[in-house]
């Protein structure tokens, strides 16, 4: 089963949701991008970006800083992310890094000549393949026991009215549920079948040659499952409920457990990672304040927005995916307390 079969109308939410963000009138082919309706990391602060930076810049001392340095960002929007991360690194890497924006939107007509802008990954990368909310907007199927308390594929309609599938589960679908979301028989009970992620997750990283490959989202660990999973929408700054139409983002929580390609592979908390990378949300001593108020006053914003950025309950629960390849991961990000990986 392909989960793309009709019922009445009906698509598995896969299907639905490729169309009502991808497709030809699809959410995100639309001018404003997706500032437009929702705030990331990106938005929040340029210390996002600047941690980003900091991050290739140690992936580039690791490599042996090579003569042609690539930073591809995923998903990039309108290119706000690379932008960022052009603008704060010093001369020595600026001027041999080849920035990629990976988008299907067209490119922004003001970004800067020297950022590529693609529909897919360059094949080959030495350096730093970043993914900030790209696998939370790949489309899953949902899944949902029924009163027998069988799992079956949920249907839904371009308004967002639901039903469910009457036939089986493929094995493929089965045995990702039995492996990395085991679903009780209460009925009721839903979960988000990865498996496109984890293949679009596993071909991104296979384009890094050398360097690593990090993916930032929302997401969620085997054994602390959501009971009733995560798919919503989002529309002009507000959470909506999910429907297909085009007219909102349908987004999910992302397993990056089951994303992960290999042993080497690390998972930390936004906190802990921006830590390592020096974004910190103290609060400048009052002194300073005597001595120097003007400087005061850019340390106490600087702190404010590292406290959106690692807030609990905020965007400092993203997970990151950290996969080195070729590369160690030592003193890439330093000072990441054991008990803070996930």
């Amino acid at each position: 089963m392909t989960g793309d079969g009709r019922e009445g109308g009906a698509h598995g939410w896969r299907a639905a949701t490729e169309r009502a963000l991808y497709g030809p009138a699809g959410f995100y082919r639309g001018p404003e991008g997706p500032a437009g309706h929702f705030r990331t990391s990106v938005h929040a602060s340029p210390l996002f970006a600047g941690a980003v930076a900091e991050l290739l810049c140690r992936v580039d001392a690791a490599l042996g800083r090579p003569e042609r340095l690539t930073f591809v960002d995923m998903a990039a929007g309108r290119g706000e992310l690379v932008s960022g991360v052009l603008e704060r690194l010093p001369k020595s890497v600026h001027a041999r890094v080849h920035a990629c924006a990976v988008e299907i939107a067209g490119r922004p007509a003001d970004l800067d000549h020297r950022i590529e802008w693609r529909s897919e990954p360059p094949a080959g990368i030495t350096g730093l393949l970043f993914a900030n909310e790209w696998l939370d907007n790949v489309p899953v199927e949902v899944v949902e026991t029924d009163a027998d308390g069988t799992a079956r594929l949920v249907l839904v309609r371009q308004d967002g009215t639901e039903s469910l599938s009457p036939e089986p589960l493929g094995d493929a679908e089965r045995r990702w549920l039995d492996t990395w979301w085991p679903l009780p028989s209460e009925p009721g009970l839903r979960a988000e079948i990865g498996l496109d992620r984890d293949t679009a997750w596993a071909a991104a990283v296979g384009t890094v040659e050398r360097g690593l490959a990090v993916a930032v989202d929302y997401a969620h660990a085997r054994g602390a499952r959501p009971p009733f999973g995560t798919l919503t929408g989002f529309k002009e700054g507000r959470e909506v409920p999910p429907v297909p139409d085009g007219s909102r983002d349908i987004t999910a929580h992302v397993a990056l457990d089951a994303c992960a390609t290999g042993p080497a592979a690390r998972l930390l908390g936004q906190r802990a990672a921006l830590r390592a990378l020096g974004v910190g949300a103290d609060r400048p001593p009052l002194s300073l304040a005597s001595r120097d108020p003007a400087a005061y006053v850019r340390a106490l914003a600087r702190a404010g927005e590292a406290a959106e950025l690692t807030a609990r309950g905020g965007l400092g629960d993203f997970g990151w995916l950290v996969e080195p390849v070729e590369l160690p991961l030592d003193g890439l990000l330093v000072d990441v307390a054991d008990h803070e990986e996930q």
